[in-house]
């Protein structure tokens, strides 16, 4: 039995194969059919997570969609995106444009592994998933367990949502730059770091994977968290109703669809997080209008379970509800942002960190990056106290650092007061007190 059900999984896949080879993907870009974007159209066979994989691609080009209109109904898949570059000017990189026609057009079917949102191998370094209860100092004893085991961290991405944190890290042995490979020392990273997810909270679970596998960062933490049930909310939240996205989902029953409608303030990769939820949870998209031109985005989306049904009942209805108002909560930077870029040293990240602490300034999120040899860092912070930051703080930071090193994008005065009972305010203390954490990000939810 077991080996006929293989055969006709593999019979499934040859298919599906030959099916792509004679109907390839075919990519078109204009740049002359609208006035304020690039028009990206897409036409491919219809497989499950298509609509994922395009928006992966063009998300990871940091461009900003700002309409889309999906259909898949039947074998075919057809998407139209209007996109800009960050800086909502039309896409005329010929690099860009040559990417995303190789991404998504006819090659894509060659090189598709090397985008995957699944995992590959790498013996580059090794990658440690964790999760579990948001604390104060979390990532301050994760960062101080790695220092101690000799572990470099080389990328990491943290998110915290609803007392809950989730990351995925990217570290190399520190005596030989590459990936761990000493069973033993693997086992004790796995159950040293667990230890310090555990904490004293014993009615929520702490999980520590370590592998080789390369992943998609971003994907993988919304699955994480997704697994971890961050989207249960309690009784007593007291999160304003106004600040969440508003989510419905009705039953359009002449049509055998329901249909999901999103309200939110509008900000780069929210398409690509509602879309990896809803794929995750295992609907199908076949139609959808995307709108993103102004500060809010409306979506909306016609879907049906994998298995061929709408929603059923008032509790998948409501899960629905949940885990997408939990995806586009996780992903808000909050915080005067600084830009720091100046030649990479040894010790550069724990000085202007240790500057901030040493100026009542919490980093609630930061991108650190070194690319030949300069070290290009942003830093999303706010006073310890949860008062705006104050500019004289901010000068006698950039005297310490350097005016030309460390830029202020954005005034003091417009920042909102951040909540002073936030249970993620304290998380980054002392987190970069190890030189050796780089590429560190966190998205966290409202409050």
């Amino acid at each position: 039995m077991e080996v006929n059900m293989s055969f006709s999984n593999d019979m499934d896949d040859e298919c599906e194969k030959l099916f792509r080879r004679l109907n390839p993907p075919r990519v078109v870009i204009d740049n002359e059919a609208c006035k304020n974007a690039t028009v990206i159209r897409v036409d491919s066979a219809n497989k499950h997570g298509i609509l994922l994989e395009v928006v992966q691609v063009l998300t990871d080009l940091n461009l900003i969609i700002t309409k889309a209109y999906i259909s898949s109904d039947g074998g075919w898949f057809m998407d139209v995106f209007n996109v800009t570059d960050p800086d909502g000017n039309k896409v005329t990189d010929e690099a860009i444009l040559d990417y995303i026609t190789k991404s998504l057009g006819p090659e894509s079917c060659f090189i598709s592994s090397m985008r995957s949102v699944g995992v590959k191998q790498s013996m580059d370094h090794t990658a440690i998933e964790l999760t579990g209860s948001d604390r104060p100092g979390l990532l301050s004893e994760v960062s101080a367990v790695l220092t101690h085991l000799k572990c470099n961290v080389v990328n990491a991405e943290v998110w915290t949502h609803n007392m809950r944190a989730a990351a995925v890290m990217q570290v190399t042995d520190e005596e030989t730059g590459s990936a761990i490979i000493d069973p033993e020392k693997l086992s004790r990273i796995k159950e040293l770091l667990c230890n310090v997810l555990k904490g004293s909270n014993k009615s929520r679970g702490a999980k520590t994977v370590v592998s080789h596998g390369v992943t998609h960062t971003e994907r993988r933490l919304h699955q994480m968290m997704f697994a971890d049930r961050d989207y249960e909310r309690a009784n007593n939240d007291e999160l304003d109703e106004k600040q969440r996205p508003n989510v419905s989902v009705v039953n359009w029953c002449e049509k055998d669809y329901s249909v999901v409608t999103i309200t939110s303030k509008d900000r780069p990769k929210l398409l690509f997080d509602t879309v990896c939820t809803l794929t995750d949870m295992e609907y199908v998209v076949f139609h959808a209008n995307i709108d993103a031109e102004g500060p809010e985005a409306h979506q909306e989306y016609y879907i049906k379970h994998i298995d061929g049904s709408p929603v059923k009942s008032e509790a998948e209805r409501q899960r629905i509800i949940q885990c997408l108002e939990a995806a586009i909560e996780r992903r808000v930077s909050e915080g005067l942002k600084l830009e720091l870029c100046t030649t990479d040293r040894v010790g550069l990240l724990s000085d202007v960190t240790r500057i901030f602490r040493e100026n009542s300034l919490t980093v609630t999120r930061a991108e650190v990056t070194t690319r030949a040899g300069k070290a290009v860092n942003t830093f999303y912070v706010s006073d310890a106290s949860g008062y705006p930051v104050d500019a004289k703080t901010i000068d006698s930071i950039r005297q310490a650092i350097g005016q030309t090193i460390l830029k202020v994008k954005g005034s003091p005065e417009e920042l909102k007061p951040v909540s002073q009972e936030s249970p993620t305010r304290f998380l980054f203390g002392g987190l970069f007190k190890s030189r050796s954490f780089v590429n560190f990000g966190l998205v966290r939810s409202y409050s």
